[in-house]
């Protein structure tokens, strides 16, 4: 911050207060999203960054199809992960969804969203996010499948 009684002198001489114009200077150069931020926006609507996003896309969709298919071998009845990163699973049968997520984290050491986070539709359903490294992905519903079947 610069002190309000601090000046300086332009090319005549005459005293300039610098406080107004240091935070005009700053309002003006942080105001709004950062200049980086801004050219990496922009690079997503060229070729190069519109296959990056599409490879992005297609990782994450496949750790949803993992996960989808592997609680489903693993008898769980799941929905969602086809046109989204999120795996719905119903848990089993006498749990709540905060039971089910302490047992996921205290056997299979996996940590996921308790359905009731989302309302009361949501109870009986635990949800999964796609979103992660292939290896832990895999890891994970291994861990579920062996430690916690349906």
């Amino acid at each position: 911050m610069i002190p309000k009684e601090l000046q300086a002198r332009d090319d005549s001489g005459a005293g300039v207060a610098l406080h107004g114009l240091w935070n005009r200077r700053h309002t003006t150069k942080f105001n709004g999203v950062s200049y980086p931020i801004q050219r990496a926006a922009a690079a997503v609507f060229t070729p190069e960054g519109a296959r990056a996003t599409q490879a992005n896309i297609d990782y994450t969709m496949e750790n949803a199809r993992l996960i989808r298919e592997g609680l489903g071998r693993a008898g769980y009845r799941v929905f969602g992960g086809v046109n989204a990163p999120y795996i719905w699973m119903q848990v089993p049968a006498g749990m709540t969804s905060w039971q089910y997520f302490d047992r996921l984290l205290a056997e299979a050491n996996v940590v996921g969203t308790p359905g009731s986070g989302f309302g009361s539709c949501g109870e009986g359903y635990f949800r999964l996010s796609a979103f992660g490294f292939r290896e832990n992905v895999e890891e994970a519903v291994e861990r579920i499948r062996t430690k916690l079947p349906a």
